[in-house]
């Protein structure tokens, strides 16, 4: 068996020959010319060093269909996700890789299929608000999501502005963004399967430009959501308030005017932001402890410096040349008996910046939210693309054709992929599903990035950059 990783987190685990029977599948409906060239049988019993080759080969595969626009977006593909994630490991759980010196493991060939049946899911609001929907398990987030609008009476032209995240809410309330649930998943397992009351599913907005908050206003529930939203990020110390603000705010609160609470909130620091946990920095030297929030297509760091000196600064989605996520899991240095699986998973967020007008560097951070932060870039980049062409998420809405829920083209080219996780090295059997990348496409790097040894393939280009002129630095 093979795992596959979304966003970092392990999404179903598949043999050969159902790979084998989705690409056979692909080539009927979109034909041999379209499709990626899949890894070939084998007469004999395949080698370790063979093994190896053929996951390298079945991964680039996979990134290859998740990267084509027409592949990637199919029904095909994407249900063939669905259907995999719906079979779990059994309870024998994994057995030690026979390979010297690699801390690995490999799955056993158990496995459980979960049925299909009704069962309550709670979707938690921003304010902590509880809405309990009735779904199948083998819903998929656009149903989902669905589901909650309707249960909140959001109409259908607002869901768009809306998606749901995978949260790790702590003890005392707060939230720690793992990624945002992709089309292809079923939240109920990815939720379940964590086997932890502490990962919630959390409704959120969806966009960066607080402009797009006067569509949502126009409606009473729309407003709600985006008051409740400002008023938890407010609470959490996510959005910066003086004195006098806060007693504004107050007032507000007192006379419920939540449109004017909304508006007021728009002209203070951090609107609209996520806010990441403390994580570690190269930038501007080695070592710092850093809080990174991501909004006004920028990531802002508040940085602490060896000498416990703060600054603070923000960079410019426009000024990034390009980005990647890279994963690695340290060797096993322990005894015999120990559990390689158990082994960190190092992350981090690399992207070239344009420092002046002749000067790029790199920065890096390392964070266990190194993909929720590349999704946020992408999504940041998306939503630029979209308003560079004359387009609007207003059009965004839901139809359902056939009894199978589709949103508007203009909402295919915003939505936030998950992004490509390069191998995690000394780990053997994983697979990592690559983006699709809309506006965002992947272009070859002219030099050597922060490490040496990685391929162009790991890089993300950055449309939104080719557009930077003078008036930018």
């Amino acid at each position: 068996a093979y795992n596959i990783h979304v966003n970092g987190v392990l999404h179903c685990r598949v043999r050969y020959s159902q790979l084998l029977g989705l690409h056979e599948q692909l080539r009927k409906e979109y034909g041999a010319n379209v499709v990626p060239a899949f890894p070939p049988k084998k007469i004999f019993t395949l080698t370790p060093a063979e093994v190896e080759q053929r996951r390298e080969q079945l991964e680039k595969y996979m990134q290859a269909v998740r990267q084509d626009p027409t592949l990637g977006g199919s029904e095909t593909f994407n249900s063939f996700l669905r259907r995999a994630q719906q079979v779990v490991a059994g309870a024998g759980g994994s057995a030690p890789c026979a390979r010297p010196g690699r801390s690995c493991r490999c799955a056993l060939q158990e496995t459980q299929q979960i049925p299909t049946e009704e069962v309550l899911l709670e979707v938690l609001l921003s304010n902590g608000q509880k809405v309990k929907v009735t779904v199948l398990t083998s819903d998929q987030t656009e149903d989902v999501l669905e589901a909650v609008a309707s249960k909140l009476d959001l109409p259908d032209d607002l869901v768009g502005y809306f998606s749901l995240f995978l949260v790790r809410e702590t003890a005392d309330g707060a939230f720690s963004f793992v990624r945002k649930l992709q089309e292809f998943e079923l939240p109920y397992v990815s939720v379940t399967s964590l086997r932890s009351p502490e990962f919630r599913i959390v409704l959120r907005k969806s966009y960066w430009d607080s402009s797009y908050d006067d569509d949502v206003m126009e409606h009473r529930v729309g407003l709600n959501l985006l008051y409740a939203q400002t008023v938890s990020d407010i609470e959490r110390g996510w959005i910066l308030v003086n004195k006098e603000q806060h007693r504004q705010l107050k007032s507000l609160q007192e006379k419920v005017s939540k449109k004017e609470f909304v508006r007021l909130a728009q002209t203070l620091k951090y609107y609209g932001y996520l806010k990441f946990d403390p994580c570690v920095t190269d930038f501007p030297e080695k070592g710092c402890h850093v809080v990174v929030s991501a909004g006004n297509n920028e990531l802002n760091f508040q940085v602490r410096l060896p000498n416990e000196q703060l600054k603070e600064g923000s960079f410019k989605v426009t000024r990034m040349r390009c980005w990647r996520v890279t994963s690695s899991v340290p060797m096993s240095n322990g005894p015999s008996g120990s559990s390689p699986g158990k082994a960190e998973v190092k992350l981090e967020l690399a992207f070239e910046y344009l420092m002046s007008k002749d000067r790029l560097q790199w920065v890096t951070i390392t964070s266990p939210q190194a993909i929720m932060l590349s999704i946020c870039l992408q999504s940041m980049v998306d939503e630029l693309m979209v308003k560079k062409s004359g387009g609007s998420i207003r059009k965004m809405f839901r139809r359902r054709v056939n009894g199978a829920l589709r949103r508007s083209d203009s909402q295919q080219a915003v939505k936030s992929p998950p992004l490509l996780v390069s191998r995690a090295r000394g780990r053997a059997g994983d697979m990592r599903a690559a983006p699709k990348l809309g506006s965002v496409s992947l272009r070859g790097i002219g030099h050597a990035g922060p490490a040496s040894d990685a391929g162009t393939n790991d890089f993300h280009g950055n449309y939104a950059f080719e557009g930077i002129g003078d008036e930018d630095l």
